[in-house]
């Protein structure tokens, strides 16, 4: 069996669309020619599928796909197939990399990033206003004792949530 007939995943896919995101840069590929390939790509299932994608285009061939075919042999191998560190190192990289986009996304959706239709309130919440209402009827009822208790609460109260929001907002 030829090693180009084997199916590819999606590191592979990724690969190759990164390689023709590259191109189109480079100005080798038109916007329509990146659109193209970028739909065969997705819809490749074997390596000869994503080699015929950038057979056209400069630069290395691509590490999943080898133009040898596997040897025949009548009796059963018990050696380890050829395993190929620097394809699997970039697959890795790739998956690393959507792995850290996803996250970056969530994060950005958690925190009511750009275009979250539901940002969350971030002021002192209904505890501070409350607290300011009775140092004020403290101090207009209740004198300078109870008013000097109050003060020191709200005052406390003013530097928890500031400090809070300062570390808990920093990422």
């Amino acid at each position: 069996m030829d090693r180009n007939d084997l199916r590819i995943g999606d590191a592979e896919r990724e690969q190759t669309m990164a390689a023709l995101r590259e191109h189109f840069a480079q100005g080798r590929l038109t916007h329509e020619e990146l659109d193209e390939r970028l739909d065969r790509t997705l819809a490749a299932k074997t390596a000869r599928d994503l080699a015929a994608v950038v057979a056209d285009l400069p630069g290395a061939a691509p590490a999943y796909g080898h133009r040898d075919p596997l040897p025949h042999y009548d009796a059963p191998q018990f050696d380890m197939p050829h395993f190929d560190k620097d394809a699997w190192r970039q697959a890795m990289r790739a998956h690393r990399g959507q792995m850290q986009a996803m996250h970056h996304a969530q994060r950005e959706m958690r925190r009511g990033g750009p275009g979250h239709m539901g940002r969350r309130h971030r002021g002192p919440g209904p505890f501070l206003p409350v607290l300011f209402v009775f140092l004020m009827l403290g101090l207009i009822f209740g004198g300078l004792g109870i008013f000097k208790v109050l003060l020191v609460v709200w005052l406390g109260a003013m530097l928890f949530s500031l400090i809070h929001r300062r570390f808990h907002y920093r990422r």
